[in-house]
């Protein structure tokens, strides 16, 4: 694909001691502390095309945004033991549920039933209320199908699917967002369908719905939504790279799609990631040469920015793109030489 130059009914928990409580909840923070020590997968894919990116902001991410969740949570436990006479029943450490991308607390409000939860292509009854973002789901109950439908390209979409793949039928859960001061989001499960994991599925099926993700995404990107773009391109190699090794060719197109959309997501760091995979299994794959110099430049890595750019015009002599982000680096190396230089006289001056 070629694109312009451009410029992510149950039954309450039964009460437990206030040391309990306090001891499970340093478990759980210690397990966030471990979450976060672990790195992040780059997100999976995005658009061919010559970018000179203007990046926009990051998608939202509050470096403590988790820690003071719990830290709220643990006051709302401190606040309901302050009466022996009315004691509500206290939350246990298996109550609540750290999204591994550090996105969301959930903390389970009433239990849902049986050990099955929602998989791809389950249909699911749900109700939700107290979204912070610009537009949320339909008010009542509504139905949402499980990896199928332009629900999962918004903000909210995105969210509730990952809470829903940790629910049980009946749930009925709060979601803590970091850097969310409002009121809780409540996301009920209310009943879904049986589904499939993705192992169950066919290749013939893994690649279809592939196809139909980065498609999608395409169309995201062309109409500037490269957060959504990202999102679509990402599943469809999280698909991809369940086939056996090498795996389809597509994967190559999407991890350059993709690092174009990180690039415009203002993430030069996993943009250069996905470029990576591109020039494992095509060396000279122009676009993601290009993207990947860019991305390094943004890092700051100027001579690896030069060496992409060049091997660029060593292929492609006469484009221009790549001829006037060679030309910013090479001006921004002048200047960074001057302050050195500048500094060691002052240094030994």
């Amino acid at each position: 694909m070629e694109t312009p130059p451009v410029s992510t009914t149950g039954e309450k928990d039964t009460s437990q001691p206030q040391q309990q409580w306090e001891k499970n909840l340093r478990e759980n923070l210690d397990s966030v502390t471990q979450i976060r020590q672990q790195p992040r997968d780059p997100p999976t894919e995005t658009l061919e095309l010559g970018v000179n990116p203007d990046p926009a902001s990051q998608i939202l991410e509050n470096t403590q945004g988790t820690e003071k969740l719990v830290a709220e949570l643990e006051g709302d436990s401190h606040k309901s033991h302050g009466s022996t006479s009315q004691m509500p029943e206290a939350l246990q450490a298996s109550d609540l549920w750290y999204c591994p991308d550090r996105s969301f607390v959930k903390k389970i409000i009433i239990r849902g039933h049986g050990l099955d939860k929602p998989k791809l292509g389950s249909c699911c009854r749900v109700q939700a209320l107290g979204f912070p973002f610009g537009s949320g789901p339909p008010e009542g109950w509504t139905e949402l199908t499980m990896g199928v439908g332009p629900w999962r390209e918004e903000t909210w979409g995105e969210l509730i699917e990952k809470c829903l793949e940790s629910m049980c039928q009946g749930e009925e859960a709060e979601l803590q967002l970091p850097g969310h001061s409002g009121p809780p989001v409540r996301l009920t499960l209310g009943s879904f369908t049986q589904g499939r994991d993705s192992w169950e599925l066919e290749t013939s099926e893994k690649e279809a719905l592939a196809r139909e993700e980065r498609a999608r995404g395409t169309e995201l990107f062309r109409a500037g939504n490269a957060e959504g773009a990202a999102r679509c391109y990402g599943r469809a190699l999280r698909l991809l790279l369940t086939l056996p090794p090498p795996g389809p060719p597509e994967r190559t197109v999407l991890h350059a799609n993709l690092a174009a959309c990180q690039l415009l997501l203002g993430q030069p760091q996993l943009a250069a990631q996905s470029c990576d995979r591109v020039l494992e299994r095509e060396p000279g794959h122009l676009k993601a040469l290009y993207r990947r110099g860019i991305a390094q430049a943004a890092l700051g890595n100027l001579e690896k920015a030069a060496a992409d750019l060049k091997k660029v015009l060593a292929i492609d002599p006469k484009n221009r793109a790549a001829q006037e982000e060679l030309g910013k680096v090479v001006i921004q190396g002048k200047k960074q030489d001057a302050g050195l230089a500048q500094g060691l006289r002052k240094m030994f001056g």
